[in-house]
């Protein structure tokens, strides 16, 4: 068996949230050692006020859209105006993230505080009341109509706008298409919910009408996936993989269109399936 190295030594620099690593690789009885692109994922304390909220375990990029998206789908603001990024401060721990919100916000915050440290965006992990943990957003106002064909062009564009999973294989990816499928918006995280937090926050920043588009994700649609997207306004949500069933309870509820197996040879509506329209090919195959 023979051995090879890799050089180290890349052309393209790494965007943030990749880290090299050195690695030895074995393949077809064939061993290469090489510095490998690996996703990074560090504690992110998002701090409100001066007063610690939560630690998510996530990828230190898009941090300003992480902590404005998380805000306000977990219902701590209602506007994005109500939110003001102080500093991002890299620590030997991790990264902090200070934000300023109005008192009232602050006030009603403090009496929901927990700690969220735990696995990978996991949003509930450690929730003190079940309450908390199980929200449930009004109902969606917006109702967008859209063709198979967009959101087949949608996922395909998004598949390849993922620069950090190209690079490491590890991270997901949320993005936002307009009615047509065009993506507008893409963020990733190794966290599903970290990666959807950062698009939330990121349309709003830009101003995206939650009625003007549509959600891809690529995960499955958990319940939390679910109520982020409500709390967001958006009408409908297309995931790669499978919803939960308190997802499709919640989406039902909240009028969200909730779309599973979202792929280039089909999908699974789930909720309110009136918003997307297939046309005759699309009937054929069927």
């Amino acid at each position: 068996m023979s051995a090879t190295a890799r050089p180290a030594a890349h052309v393209a620099q790494d965007p943030p949230g990749v880290a090299r690593r050195r690695v030895e690789r074995w393949r077809a009885g064939q061993r290469s050692a090489f510095d490998d692109a690996v996703a990074e994922e560090v504690p992110v304390a998002l701090v409100f006020n001066d007063a610690p909220f939560a630690v998510m375990m996530a990828t230190p990029a898009d941090l300003d859209d992480f902590v404005l998206g998380f805000a306000l789908s977990e219902g701590v603001v209602a506007r994005v105006e109500e939110v003001e990024v102080e500093a991002v401060d890299e620590l030997m721990e991790g990264v902090e993230v200070r934000a300023r919100i109005p008192p009232a916000r602050a006030e009603a915050l403090a009496r929901r505080r927990r700690n969220l440290s735990g696995r990978s965006g996991c949003g509930i992990c450690g929730t003190e009341m079940l309450e908390a943990a199980l929200r449930h957003p009004p109902a969606v106002a917006a109702d967008p109509r859209v063709e198979a064909g967009a959101l087949r062009g949608a996922l395909q564009a998004l598949r390849d706008a993922q620069v950090l999973a190209a690079a490491t294989g590890a991270t997901h990816a949320a993005g936002w298409a307009d009615l047509d499928g065009t993506l507008r918006l893409v963020r990733e995280d190794v966290g599903r919910h970290n990666a959807l937090d950062k698009l939330i926050g990121a349309m709003a920043v830009a101003g995206v009408d939650p009625a003007a588009g549509f959600c891809v994700v690529t995960s499955r649609a958990s319940y939390e996936m679910a109520m982020k997207a409500a709390s967001a306004g958006v009408g409908l949500l297309a995931a790669i993989s499978a919803p939960t069933a308190l997802a499709i309870s919640l989406a039902e509820r909240c009028r969200l269109t909730l779309v599973g197996f979202a792929r280039d040879d089909g999908h699974a509506v789930y909720t309110h399936p009136q918003r997307l329209r297939h046309d005759r090919a699309d009937a054929h195959q069927d």
